[in-house]
């Protein structure tokens, strides 16, 4: 595998709208998660295997992005695909053409995914499989959750790709993909400029052309991160490390952070720059850089953002809290206290 070169795609151009307040002055593949952005823990894992570049494509916020990051992580180069307007799964690859030609093999990935990314075992699976494409499905979570999951035979060929699309064959399981693809750059061939979807617009064709499409399934850390809740149960899995970490720790407490006598903190991941008052409880939380929890506070379930402050004696469960940021209007949800929003988590819908 190593003599093979590797060039990588990692989509981060999304709007991240359901997760919205948090994402209204930062992208997600920016939020946090263990002093460390999202798109960073991806990004270190290709670099990991040997992947000879990356680009990364951008539109929501993405000079936070690229300012963040540079022209290279962990040694890997990285190039920067602005798109004007979101072009899709597969729309992103068109511009990218120039870029991948040179590579034996391409992974594309989510940029939003919280994933240990097991890239080696993904390429292994597919170079023994000799498929066109192969996609990795993660064990961890029930398919029901994500519109039915990927259907594979006991070979794991991929017959359908969600609950009521054609399936072709008998479907021997149902997965939840988990955001990475891997191919050789000539199945490029059959993109063209303009929006598409790679299901849509170019896997269902390939199914239908008798083409192998093939999956291999990892059962590792993987967490989708699209809503509040699913934001915060998958930091605070990983506020508990890997293994043999996760046999002994349950929270992550950055050295950066500041916490006051008689503080107790349970399940709960706290970010550099956080302060915390003499007393305050936080339980199954996330405390964002800046946050600031005053003296005697309960916090619970819920997800404290960049620089909000929780006046003393508060009790919050359950919301995203946000400075108010000039010209915010708060939505007939949300709670106007001291100049903190509280936002109730939204439902944790698919989409």
């Amino acid at each position: 595998m190593q003599a093979r070169r590797i060039r990588a795609v990692v989509l981060a151009a999304g709007l991240g709208t359901r997760l919205r307040p948090l994402t209204d002055l930062t992208p997600k593949p920016l939020l946090p998660v263990r002093g460390v952005p999202i798109l960073g823990h991806t990004l270190a894992r290709l670099a990991a295997i040997g992947c000879e570049a990356a680009a990364v494509n951008l539109h929501y916020l993405g000079d936070q992005i690229r300012q963040r990051f540079g022209d290279a992580h962990a040694g890997m180069p990285l190039t920067w695909s602005e798109e004007p307007e979101i072009l899709g799964t597969l729309g992103a690859l068109h511009p990218l053409k120039e870029f991948l030609a040179p590579a034996d093999l391409v992974l594309l990935v989510n940029g939003d995914s919280l994933c240990e990314w097991p890239f080696r075992k993904l390429i292994r699976g597919h170079l023994a499989s000799g498929a066109r494409s192969t996609l990795l499905l993660t064990a961890k979570p029930d398919p029901a959750r994500f519109g039915g999951g990927v259907g594979i035979d006991r070979a794991g060929r991929i017959l359908s790709f969600w609950s009521g699309d054609l399936v072709r064959g008998e479907v021997a399981r149902r997965f939840v993909f988990a955001g990475a693809h891997v191919f050789a750059p000539e199945m490029l061939a059959r993109v063209g400029p303009g929006k598409s979807d790679i299901v849509r617009d170019l896997y269902i064709p390939m199914l239908a052309e008798g083409a192998v499409i093939n999956s291999v399934v990892d059962g590792g850390l993987w967490h989708d991160m699209g809503t509040p809740q699913r934001f915060l149960d998958g930091v605070l899995d990983w506020a508990q490390g890997y293994w043999p970490e996760r046999l002994w720790r349950r929270s992550w407490i950055s050295p950066e952070a500041s916490l006051e006598a008689g503080v107790k903190v349970r399940r709960s991941s706290i970010e550099p720059g956080v302060k915390v008052g003499e007393g305050a409880r936080i339980e199954r939380s996330v405390l964002l850089p800046g946050a600031r929890i005053g003296k005697g506070c309960v916090v619970r379930e819920t997800i404290v953002g960049f620089g909000a402050s929780i006046p003393p004696g508060t009790w919050v469960e359950r919301r995203i809290v946000m400075p108010q940021s000039p010209g915010f209007a708060p939505g007939l949800d949300d709670s106007v206290v001291g100049g903190a929003v509280y936002t109730p988590f939204g439902p944790d819908t698919e989409g």
